[in-house]
């Protein structure tokens, strides 16, 4: 019992778990996961390539069965089991995984759509003619060798690596507590990085990035922006974007299909064409009539049929968003250097395989230099034996034994015993004259290949000579084209990529409801016509703005109290024509007693463009458009507005426009924006228009002689009157009467500006909408009345008109609803002259 207490050892638990952990993470990072930065590779590819350069499976011999070479890196290097060495081995045999494939494979070695290789029984393999370069010199004491796990065998540390495989191969692997992931790159790149560095070795990393601008994955695809291979090269870190390479394909009848023929590096096919079809079946994808995998031997080809009233670039947009035709790869340049884990910049690789190379060059000039010296001390011998053969013949013939022949050598000449033994061994036919030249010749040579092999030793200018010589020849050898495509466009699709960009009509009520509508919601009628419902609304609600734009626009939101507000087009929800919409304030945040009195879409925010600002008062002011290019989510003020006033209206301008102001009685006033001087957002403003007792401004719109100007009553009444009939003015005073205003007709509620390639919609205060073509429209002078527009129902009153571009192609006419009345038109012959101001 006290026998078997001595043996039992008390250890701190805490301090045995740290210690065997560290042991083992180390085993791990040095032994299995990490690539040395000088060959690229891990233990398992080295012992591979070593196992197969020893076993003689070399490019110009037979294949071998796979199940041998695995068998004798198992027996005699990698204490590991033979599915990961043997997966190992596909990998090096894969096209898709590797750039330059070190192992050349025959039989099944797997497939881009996730497919095992055949047992390794099945399938042979030898050396790839590149991976020849990878143990070139291995035999010429370029490199030092350890002991295998046994002690049975000599394995080499590092292979000579005669091209910097870290980089053109790339790496991946988990170690513990730290892992790597570097890229492949394009062959030729990368050797003129090295080349640029061992020319100037003060080079900086955009420097050589003009040599290697990004990697260059075995499976092509599309890398999206700079800045993730900017980083990744300067720090060790980054990340990028990889994206199919596709293409739509348009047929005659106009279908269209999207055909995806490149993937991202590492992509399955198979599961991403499941991937698809799963999104199709659960319908986050719509569009999408057939989905097929057309790949041959040929290349990749993924056929996905478009149906006819698809977008198919936004189709693709939103399978590059939802599907791993857009994935992200993250750059980690951890390897190997002196054994010990360091993450690596780009110019920190190729210094490191540099140096390798300058090591590798002076071992083997060394170890030439070893081989010449003492090939020409033998020769030396010879040339004493020739000189003076007729001696040396006799002294061997008198001697009894070879040693004492040897010895009289030896003695006798001053030879050392490897001469001598030289001269011993020496055939009879070199005594003839010819070889004795040759003997001559030889040395000569040799003294002289000594001579530049110790120049070379001595020179690191020679080195590098050399290196870049043996790199550009194998350049020339297996540099091929790159097959990754750089793009210098941003790597993130935004939610508008993913909407069609298509024109749309959006309306808001008089108590805040909105909505987006395609403008094709609606058929051109003729004026006088019923109308279609356009908007559903309650008995108390009418629509007080309705306007046309882009869905992706940026829309800017004016309100009553001077603020404004911004969403993207297609932010705003798309709903049937007779929806009521959304509740203004579930998309902005705008105050209880604030209300939206001009709306603005914004395509860009110009430098020349400005904003003007005309409250109901009549008060203007004029801003930069840049001031608002920054909207807070809660919104920003935008002008400032009185106590008994409110913003009636804001416009887009260039600078150089002049603008029409129109009140509720009929006046209009027509003036340049350069007389309103440029204001901050805060600012209050100068007076437009003075304002008679009780009216208020209606309409305001930038006026141009290609323009007519179009005032509607708020009893259906219209006209287009030319701008040439409205002078221009200086601001501030009264304006001109620009519409006979009767108990008929009513009062003016809005003045536009319009062309005739224009539709107008005109809504009623119930959401009854009539489209109609600004030609149907009479062209009446300043005095007139108009024309009825819209028939009203009793206790019905006309709320928004807005001008909306003509399609290129027409809609059928509604001809149920172009019954037309041309008995309503006033005459101007009829007007009142007394009721004209003067002018």
């Amino acid at each position: 019992m006290a026998e078997n207490e001595s043996r039992v050892t008390e250890i701190n638990i805490g301090q045995e778990m740290q210690t065997s952990f560290l042991d083992y993470a180390m085993s791990v990072i040095v032994s299995r996961a990490l690539p040395d930065v000088r060959d690229g590779l891990k233990p398992v590819h080295r012992r591979i390539l070593f196992a197969m350069s020893a076993l003689g499976m070399t490019p110009d011999k037979p294949y071998r069965k796979s199940a041998r070479i695995v068998g004798d890196v198992i027996g005699k290097y990698h204490p590991h089991g033979d599915s990961a060495v043997y997966e190992t081995m596909v990998r090096m045999a894969q096209d898709f995984s590797y750039r330059y494939m070190l192992v050349d494979g025959h039989g099944n070695f797997g497939s881009v759509d996730g497919d095992a290789a055949a047992a390794m029984r099945y399938t042979e393999a030898k050396m790839a003619k590149i991976s020849m370069e990878m143990v070139r010199d291995i035999n010429k004491d370029t490199i030092d060798y350890q002991d295998n796990y046994d002690g049975n065998e000599k394995e080499p540390v590092v292979l000579p690596a005669k091209f910097p495989n870290l980089l053109i191969n790339g790496a991946a692997g988990i170690a513990v507590g730290m892992a790597t992931n570097i890229p492949p790159h394009q062959l030729g790149e990368v050797i003129d990085g090295v080349l640029a560095l061992s020319h100037n070795p003060d080079i900086t990393v955009p420097e050589l990035m003009e040599y290697i601008p990004g990697p260059d994955f075995p499976t092509g695809a599309s890398i999206l922006g700079r800045s993730g291979i900017k980083k990744a090269y300067q720090t060790g870190r980054g990340s990028i974007m990889i994206r199919a390479n596709a293409y739509i394909d348009e047929k005659s009848n106009g279908k269209q299909s999207i055909i995806v023929n490149e993937l991202p590096y590492q992509v399955n096919k198979a599961r991403l064409i499941e991937k698809i079809a799963e999104l199709v079946r659960d319908k986050k994808i719509e569009g999408i009539t057939d989905l097929r995998d057309e790949s041959d031997r040929n290349g990749m080809r993924i056929v996905i049929e478009v149906r006819k009233d698809t977008n198919a670039n936004v189709l693709l947009n939103n399978l590059y968003k939802q599907t791993a035709l857009q994935t992200s790869f993250g750059i980690n340049m951890l390897a190997l250097v002196d054994g010990r884990p360091k993450v690596l910049n780009l110019k920190e690789c190729l210094y490191h395989y540099l140096e390798h190379q300058k090591e590798v060059i002076k071992r083997r000039t060394a170890f030439e230099l070893r081989k010449a010296e003492a090939r020409a001390h033998i020769l030396e011998g010879l040339r004493v034996a020739l000189d003076y053969l007729d001696e040396v013949i006799e002294l061997i013939r008198s001697s009894q034994t070879t040693e004492i022949a040897r010895n009289g050598l030896i003695e006798r000449f001053s030879l050392s015993h490897e001469q001598a033994q030289a001269i011993l061994d020496m055939r009879l036919q070199r005594l003839t004259g010819l070889e004795r030249d040759k003997i001559e010749q030889e040395y000569k040579d040799l003294v002289d290949r000594i001579k530049e092999l110790k120049e070379i030793l001595a020179s690191e200018e020679r080195v590098l000579d050399i290196i870049r010589e043996e790199l550009t020849g194998l350049k020339a050898q297996f540099n091929d084209e790159r097959r990754t495509i750089i793009t210098a466009g941003d790597n993130q699709i935004e939610d508008e990529d993913l909407i069609p960009r298509q024109n749309v009509v959006i309306t808001i009520s008089h108590h805040g409801y909105l909505k987006r509508m395609p403008i094709d919601t609606y058929r051109s009628q003729r004026r006088g016509g019923k109308g279609v419902q356009g908007m559903g609304t309650n008995d108390d609600d009418f629509v007080e703005h309705l306007f046309t734009t882009s869905s992706h626009a940026t829309i800017l939101f004016f309100t009553n109290k001077g603020k404004v507000y911004r969403l993207k087009g297609y932010e705003i929800p798309e709903l049937k024509r007779t929806a009521k919409g959304i509740p203004i304030i579930n998309l902005l945040q705008i105050d209880k007693d604030e209300e939206i009195s001009t709306v603005i879409p914004v395509e860009q925010y110009a430098e020349d463009a400005y904003l003007f600002f005309l409250t109901k008062q009549g008060i203007a002011k004029r801003t930069p458009l840049s001031a608002f290019a920054n909207i807070r989510k809660g919104g920003l003020f935008a002008v400032n507005v009185k106590e008994n006033d409110e913003l009636h209206g804001v416009r887009l301008t260039t600078g150089d426009d002049s603008l029409i102001i129109g009140t509720k009685h009929g006046m209009a006033i027509h003036f340049n924006e350069s007389n309103v001087r440029f204001m901050g957002r805060t600012a209050t403003g100068v007076k437009a228009i003075s304002l008679e007792s009780e009216d208020e401004v209606v309409g305001m719109d930038i006026a141009s002689n290609s323009k007519d100007v179009l005032m509607v009553t708020n009893k259906g009444y219209g006209k287009r009157t030319p701008v040439e009939e409205f002078k221009i003015q200086n601001r501030g005073g009264k304006g001109l009467k620009a519409c006979n205003l009767t108990e008929r007709n009513g009062d003016l509620v809005s003045m536009r500006c319009i062309s005739e390639d224009h539709d107008i919609m005109v809504m009623t205060i119930h959401g009854v909408l009539i489209r109609i073509n600004t030609q149907e429209i009479s062209c009446l002078g300043r005095y007139a009345q108009g024309v009825k527009l819209i028939r009203l129902s009793e206790g019905e009153e006309v709320s928004t008109v807005a001008p909306v571009d003509t399609p290129e192609e027409e809609d059928e006419v509604d001809k149920d609803s172009t019954e037309s009345d041309t008995t309503d038109s006033v005459a101007a012959d009829d007007v009142d002259e007394n009721n004209v101001p003067e002018e």
